[in-house]
């Protein structure tokens, strides 16, 4: 687990959450993945077969969402 959590998260219109930073990914029982890098996307579509990692099948899934801040 990492000591100091900063991360990003930013939702791709049509497509993924992406995870910029550093953090820990952990599974329901608190069992973290491994993640190489400071970036990871996570599927929005539910219909990845990496989940929560994305692996593109929002492409071909017809998944459509646009996320806007409100002001």
């Amino acid at each position: 687990m990492s000591t100091n959590p900063s991360a990003t998260i930013r939702p791709n219109n049509n497509g993924p959450y992406i995870v910029t930073g550093t953090f820990t990914i952990e599974d329901p029982s608190g069992k973290a993945y491994k993640i190489e890098g400071e970036r990871v996307a996570l599927c929005r579509c539910g219909q990845s077969d990496t989940k929560p990692f994305c692996n593109g099948n929002h492409r071909t899934n017809g998944f459509a969402s646009e996320c806007v801040a409100p002001d």
